[in-house]
Parts: structure tokens; sequence; C-alpha cells
């Protein structure tokens, strides 16, 4: 008896003490949203290249992950953090931030509106709390574990379509496409004609919380980074959708929707055909050499006659 009534009141702290972090999460990623919308459609946004030239960032990104993390200081300096542009911080603690502090930065950089800050909290490697903020759309997801997922303040429910040939889905393509031939193409030339739409949104964060709203039936992409999906995959779960993982030798590649295993059907037979490719391309090297051994071998024939 008194051990239930302990953990009741366990409980009842770990919750609140839940909310007082989503509270601040929300109260910084409005900040964030805030800091974007000030380098929004201007000159001065810094753009510099990453990894390669289509992975870019801007002055705004910096400057929102710089003020998280000066937040983070003040309020929770014990805490561990996450973040796409510095890294990880370690401090040995249980609870860990991770933050993208400009989901979209190439959307942001043309000036398309589709960008949006996404803060996860994760206690022992779990999420807890997911909080996206859309600034220009005006648009906040929230989550806490256990409690359902939200935007501006109305539950969420993904969608329950059923069928494939009725439902609009979205993907994204990995920042190496130019380089890596396994960048997301052929699965969409598989998959297109099974479907009544796909989009590219340029967030992966906001396609998640799109999952989540039931405004998308689903979602795939490749290569992705825990900063791209943490917030957002709390989302969907708690919208009493699932995320699948359906490859596990490309980063973090993910599906997402009421029922992923409609969509992981194809795209898992289009792995399977690529992983043929390689056998396919020694078959035809053979071939060509036994071309030209024959040929050559003629060749030699006739001019010994």
């Amino acid at each position: 008896m008194e051990k239930g009534i302990a953990d009741f009141f366990n409980q009842c702290f770990t919750m609140n003490n839940w909310k007082e972090l989503e509270a601040k999460a929300i109260e910084w990623a409005k900040t964030m949203g805030e800091i974007q919308l000030s380098y929004f459609r201007k000159s001065q946004l810094s753009i510099k290249t990453k990894s390669n030239i289509f992975d870019i960032v801007t002055a705004a990104d910096k400057a929102c992950e710089q003020y998280f993390q000066d937040q983070l200081t003040i309020h929770y300096p014990d805490h561990d953090m996450l973040g796409e542009e510095t890294g990880i911080h370690e401090k040995g603690s249980d609870y860990c931030w991770v933050i993208d502090p400009l989901d979209g930065t190439t959307n942001f950089s043309q000036g398309l509106p589709i960008f949006c800050v996404s803060i996860g909290l994760q206690y022992k490697k779990e999420t807890i709390i997911g909080v996206v903020y859309a600034p220009y759309l005006n648009e906040l997801y929230t989550t806490i574990k256990g409690e359902g997922a939200y935007r501006n303040g109305q539950k969420l429910k993904v969608s329950d379509k059923t069928e494939l040939s009725r439902s609009v889905i979205a993907t994204g393509f990995p920042y190496d496409h130019g380089t890596n031939p396994d960048n997301n193409s052929a699965n969409i030339v598989h998959i297109l004609p099974k479907v009544r739409g796909i989009r590219r949104m340029g967030s992966a964060a906001y396609d998640l919380c799109c999952v989540a709203a039931g405004n998308l039936d689903g979602y795939w992409e490749l290569n992705l980074n825990l900063w791209d999906v943490c917030a957002g995959i709390l989302l969907v779960e708690e919208a009493q959708g699932k995320v699948i993982s359906f490859r596990n030798n490309r980063g973090i590649s993910i599906i997402a929707g009421a029922d992923p295993l409609r969509i992981a059907a194809f795209l898992a037979d289009t792995h399977s055909v690529r992983k043929k490719e390689p056998e396919q391309q020694r078959e035809a090297f053979d071939l060509i050499r036994f071309l030209f051994h024959a040929i050559f071998l003629r060749k030699i024939s006739c001019l010994s006659a």
C-alpha cells in the first residue's frame, strides 16, 4: 500500500517536472521562431556550406542554436545537449536536449515559408517531450510522452486512410544525393504509380508533424539525423501513428504513418532490386570481357592465317 502511494506521488512529480520542461521548450521554440523571422527574406543570411554544396547553414541557424545553448546553461546547466550546428555537449546527465535550430534551411534560404524549430528531450535515451514550431505558419506542435499530440492546442490523430492509392505521402533526399546513387530516386520511381501524390516539403520535422496531424498520410526518408526526427517521431506516435526503420545501412531511415508497412512493401522491393545491381553489373562486365577476348582471339587467328 505504502509503495503504491509512493509510486503515485513519484509519477505525479515526474509528470509535473515534464510539464515544466515542456513549457520551457515551448518558450524557447517561440523565441527561436522570432529569431528566424527576423532573418527571413532578408539579405544578411551569410549562407555557408557544410558537408557539401547541398548542405548549408545560415546566420539564423547559428543564432538560434546559440540562444538555445545560452538558455540551457542558465536553466539546466547539468543537462546534455545535441545540436545540429554544435554537436554533442555532454555533462553526464540522464536528460539530453536534441535540437535542430532551423529545420528546412534550404527552404529558409530561398524565401520559402516551410521551416521550423525542432526540440526533443530525451530521458535515459527515451524521448519524453517534443516541440516543433513553424513560425511563418504560426503552427506549434507539442507532445509529452503518454499525453497525446497537439497543434496549437488541438489534439491530433494520424490519417485513417487504408488505401495507398488514396494517400498523399512525403519524402526527401539525403545531402549526398549528388554523389551517392542510393539517394531515394529509385524508391520514388517504384512507389509513385501507387499513390495519389508525393510531396517534398523540405523539412523532416515538419513532414512528421503533418503526418501526426493527418495532413499527410505517410512519410519516408533516408539518412536522417537524430535532431531531424527526435521530436517528430514522438508526435506521430502520440497521434496514434507508427514510425518504423526500414534501412540499417543508411543513417536513420524511417517510414511514418498509420500503417507504415503499406509503404514499406514497395520500398523493400526497391531495395532488394538495388542490392542485385552489383551482381548485374558483374554479369555485364563478364559478358563484355568475353566478347572482347572472342574478338581479340579471332583477330589473332586471322593474322596467323
